[in-house]
């Protein structure tokens, strides 16, 4: 519904999408809604995204995820 912002594919085919960044200024579908970060297998058949869960604690009400960026270690 807010639309995805970033993406970062794995070599693994595993692909890391941000979603829900918010403009000031700039109409939003969902004011509200807090960004999420999703997980899309990309070797899947009829791969879907999936939405991630973000740890307690973490501050969800003002996320607003910019880009994204994976490291492998």
């Amino acid at each position: 519904e807010t639309g995805s912002e970033d993406i970062d594919i794995l070599p693994n085919g595993l692909a890391f999408i941000s979603s829900g960044l918010k403009y000031p200024g700039i109409k939003s579908f969902a004011p509200d809604k807090p960004g999420e970060i999703f997980l899309m297998d990309l070797n899947e058949d009829n791969p879907r995204a999936v939405e991630l869960r973000i740890s307690r604690g973490f501050d969800l009400v003002s996320f607003n995820p910019h880009g994204i960026s994976t490291y492998i270690d």
